[in-house]
């Protein structure tokens, strides 16, 4: 990895005082009083490259702009019954803290289904949580533990993975792609838990393509990782499909499945969203449909990965004398 020195640092932040006041505002909104911080990360994120960096964060601001993001979590999708239908499909949340301070979400990666609503949705619901994690969550752990906190730990469930999760591959392909350009080092740690057999698969495949420093971050559990998670964080901030005692209530009472709109965590985005929308109101109404984002097409190479997992999963199977249907797969939903 990179080693970004104070040399490399200031020669960034000499390109960013020469950027016009408009994108100088949308990039303080960005950073949340963390500039150097914010600095870092994308050079991290192009090997410590200045030119590169500020191309990347450049264009980065200007989506901003163009998308309105920072308005975005003043934009609630309504109603409540539509939004719950998006959070029992989009199986994503917060369940606590790591004993570093590193806020923890986790991804329901086997059984998010994303069916209930279009990609727009999707991309509106998922950036409104990467505005909600860095401009309430980030800053609240902060302060709580007294040290720069700019990261989060992410737990990835595989369980009921299919290999008709391909069919999904355009809008992982648009969030993973706004993460990569928009949110990049954002996550210390990928911990993938409950891997069935499928997963070896996918992972041989993917794990090659991946960048170094992402290959880095990524660790693979076994079973549901609860014994290795225990290490870096308590047992309340497992995550729900991590705990052996299952997945209703937790210890106080709480619901603990953090992926359901009922969780302490997603009452209180949804709140936080309703009460920004409110302060607005007045000025402008708040329309009931998606927010549109732009997000980049999936090119060939989604398609030739997907063909490759597939060929990759058929001899698996061969070989251990399994089998699937692969006939109703469409990749990129055509």
């Amino acid at each position: 990895m990179v080693l970004i020195t104070e040399e490399i640092i200031q020669q960034f932040e000499v390109l960013m005082r020469k950027v016009d006041e408009p994108l100088k505002k949308t990039f303080q909104n960005m950073n949340f009083g963390y500039e150097r911080e914010t600095l870092v990360r994308f050079l991290k994120a192009r090997d410590g490259n200045v030119s590169n960096a500020h191309k990347m964060l450049m264009e980065s601001i200007s989506w901003r702009i163009q998308n309105k993001i920072d308005d975005i979590l003043a934009k609630p999708i309504n109603p409540i019954e539509f939004y719950r239908a998006i959070r029992d499909s989009q199986l994503t949340g917060m369940c606590g803290y790591s004993k570093e301070g590193h806020p923890v979400f986790a991804v329901g990666v086997g059984r998010s289904t994303y069916d209930k609503a279009s990609i727009h949705y999707y991309i509106q619901s998922h950036i409104q949580m990467n505005e909600y994690r860095d401009r309430v969550i980030l800053p609240s752990a902060t302060r709580k533990f007294g040290r720069y906190i700019g990261t989060c730990i992410k737990i990835l469930d595989m369980t009921g993975l299919k290999f008709s999760a391909l069919n999904q591959l355009k809008i992982l392909s648009a969030i993973s792609t706004i993460d990569d350009l928009n949110y990049p080092e954002k996550t210390e740690t990928y911990y993938i838990v409950n891997a069935p057999y499928i997963f070896s698969a996918c992972w041989k495949v993917v794990k090659p393509l991946l960048q170094e420093r992402t290959r880095k971050k990524v660790q693979v559990l076994s079973g549901c990782g609860r014994d290795e998670l225990l290490k870096i964080m308590e047992y309340e901030s497992l995550p729900h499909f991590c705990r052996k005692e299952g997945s209703g209530t937790s210890r106080d009472g709480e619901v603990s499945d953090c992926f359901s709109l009922d969780h302490p965590f997603h009452q209180q985005l949804y709140n936080y969203v309703k009460e920004q929308a409110a302060r607005v109101g007045s000025a402008a109404p708040v329309r009931h449909d998606s927010f549109h984002v732009d997000f980049p097409e999936p090119d060939l190479a989604d398609v030739k990965i997907a063909q490759t997992i597939e060929c990759e999963f058929q001899r698996l199977g061969n070989q251990n004398g399994l089998s699937h249907t692969s006939h109703e797969l469409k990749v990129n939903g055509e």
